[in-house]
């Protein structure tokens, strides 16, 4: 009797345990939208109802994402609850056309072009269908007219850019370009005039468009950004702790381009310590001007920070060139705080991937610390980027911010704030066959649209994306640049057995750092292919076996840069989370085919900010 009731009380015991770590996976790991029958019908159509009116968008993004979870078909007759979500799709979609209309009886451009683009991916035409440049004009006078002269110039742009100004258009802002004394942004909307067919532009207009800044006039609109952060202490001993940058102005107004690795300080709740902003205009025995920071692009390492002076140069965010390699560049700075230094060099190479988005440009004038923020230009002196990084100790190794991506990320900075980027929870892989998505993360609008892992896209919004060979990846990134969280977009992926599934999907907003969440949620041996790149399979199908084979490796990820390849026996032994530093710490054991089996012990180190994201 006695040696049963021990058998019991252990088999009691064991059942306790295997249920309380079951439960603790579920908890950490399971992504719960794999198990919508935990959520019924009537709750997500409840739930769908209350969005309707309030935020059609948001409607209309439940509604298909109860659709992928039910397998809803075209054929609602036997089905109640099928006929009902029908209903509240067509009443969603007439809302949403209803809420453009009314953005544009009340001149909310923005917004009226924001749902144009949802109403056009769902394949809506209305009256104001095909009209977004006209839209994009249209905010543009308005900010015109309101004295935003950025902002406003901004929009023209980007009107032109989808569609030619008109004459009469493009002289009005060239005309406001020479009255806010902006050379290189009047040459600009002088060539859309002249192409246009503009007729009569004044003598003193085209004088001064066509006149030559030289690098003597660009350092007056450079200033040394130095933020204060009182002192340290090091070894028993106190410095000062101090950040050190460049910036240029942008607007007459005061508004400076930095970068936002130099301003951090200021804006990352996380920093606890004393920060205080200023410019100096001259050598460090100029005064230091207050300054403050009105918003920040993290993803893209960019900030807009404003001060009360004026200035003698303003930089042209409009008139900008995307550069060849080979040519000429000019890097204005502050290095080591030695103020208004030029440096020449040329492009080194583009499509380097160093950002979370896009890609950067490579030059080899010197940039040194200090310069992170000073503007790029060429040798017309239109702007070429922004200078953010350098190699240390490595002459020549330097690189920018192309000046495309900051005037696409200004109109987001210029509202305040974080400027937010849309964000789908994908981590892509460029083939041979197109862009492979290897994960998605749980609790994004991916996963809650029940995107697989091994899909390729197809096409957004009906647009196949192609690039060269390795620019796949920031192509796709810039088609949904300037769709913002809260969007609808269309998305075509092939599926494994050669489906073509058609999805319309919310974009979200991206997190600072993409794969945080994941790393927190989902099981290792998942995240090893974003992270890491290399897919796994058990070798074991016990519950708590940490054993794999090596299905696959990305090529160029940090993996295949390890040696690890297919067929790797391998054991996961540790991950460890530095979320302060950005990074995450795979630690392995690893019998490489490559030396015989040889068993290995390694860490591989991941970004969480990884640039495979979309």
């Amino acid at each position: 009797m006695g040696k049963n009731y021990f058998n019991k009380y252990f088999i009691l015991i064991l059942l306790v345990i295997l249920l309380a770590f079951s439960c603790r996976g579920i908890s950490r790991r399971v992504n719960p939208d794999d198990f919508p029958s935990h959520t019924t019908s009537s709750t997500r159509l409840e739930e769908i109802s209350k969005q309707i009116e309030e935020n059609p968008v948001n409607a209309i993004a439940l509604i298909y994402i109860y659709k992928e979870i039910y397998s809803v078909t075209d054929n609602i007759n036997d089905n109640e609850d099928w006929k009902l979500l029908f209903q509240y799709e067509e009443e969603a979609k007439k809302n949403l056309v209803a809420a453009q209309a009314k953005a544009i009886q009340e001149e909310r451009w923005e917004d009226a072009v924001s749902f144009g683009r949802s109403i056009s991916v769902l394949g809506i035409v209305t009256p104001y269908s095909g009209r977004e440049a006209d839209l994009i004009l249209s905010d543009a006078k308005k900010k015109l007219q309101d004295g935003n002269n950025l902002a406003a110039f901004l929009a023209a742009v980007r009107a032109h850019e989808t569609q030619p100004l008109d004459a009469q258009s493009a002289v009005l802002f060239l005309e406001k370009a020479v009255e806010a004394r902006q050379r290189r942004t009047a040459a600009f909307f002088l060539a859309a005039a002249e192409r246009a067919g503009a007729r009569n532009i004044s003598a003193n207009l085209r004088e001064y468009a066509n006149g030559r800044d030289t690098a003597s006039d660009m350092i007056k609109g450079a200033a040394t950004v130095l933020v204060d952060r009182g002192y340290k202490i090091e070894k028993g001993m106190g410095f000062a702790d101090r950040m050190l940058g460049s910036a240029f102005f942008i607007d007459s107004s005061g508004l400076l381009i930095t970068n936002y690795h130099v301003i951090a300080s200021e804006v990352d709740p996380k920093y606890k310590g004393y920060s205080r902003l200023f410019i100096l205009m001259g050598d460090a025995s100029s005064p230091r001007i207050p300054a403050r920071v009105i918003g920040w692009d993290k993803a893209l390492d960019l900030a807009l920070i404003k001060t009360e002076i004026q200035t003698e140069y303003v930089f042209s965010i409009v008139d900008r060139v995307v550069p060849r390699v080979g040519d000429s560049v000019l890097a204005i700075g502050s290095p080591l705080g030695l103020e208004k230094t030029v440096s020449s060099g040329i492009v080194s190479a583009l499509g380097r991937r160093f950002l979370q988005i896009g890609d950067v440009i490579q030059i080899d004038a010197g940039i040194s610390q200090g310069n992170s923020g000073g503007p790029v230009v060429d040798n017309q002196g239109r702007l070429v980027g922004v200078a953010f990084a350098g190699v240390a100790y490595h002459q020549g190794l330097n690189f920018i911010i192309p000046a495309e991506m900051l005037a696409a990320a200004l109109p987001a900075m210029l509202k305040g704030g974080r400027a937010p980027r849309p964000w789908l929870g994908f981590t892509l892989c460029e083939t041979f066959s197109g862009a492979e998505i290897i994960y998605t993360t749980p609790n994004t609008p991916g996963s809650m649209n029940g995107v697989r892992d091994g899909s390729f896209i197809r096409t957004i919004n009906g647009k196949t994306i192609t690039a060269q060979q390795g620019n796949l990846i920031p192509a796709l990134q810039k088609t949904l640049f300037y769709a913002g969280p809260g969007e609808l977009i269309a998305l075509e992926t092939i599926e494994k057995d050669d489906v073509v599934k058609k999805r319309i999907i919310m974009t979200a907003a991206r997190p600072d750092l993409p794969m945080l969440e994941a790393v927190r949620l989902d099981k290792r041996e998942k995240i090893t292919a974003p992270l890491f790149g290399m897919m796994l399979t058990p070798l074991q199908s016990t519950l708590f076996s940490n054993n794999f084979r090596v299905d696959r490796v990305v090529r160029g990820s940090i993996s295949d840069a390890a040696g690890i390849s297919e067929n790797d026996p391998i054991t996961l032994n540790r991950l460890r989370l530095l979320e302060d530093e950005g990074v995450a710490l795979l630690e392995i054991s690893v019998k490489k085919r490559r030396m015989g089996f040889l068993e290995t012990n390694m860490q591989l180190p991941a970004r969480l900010d990884t640039p495979d994201t979309l």
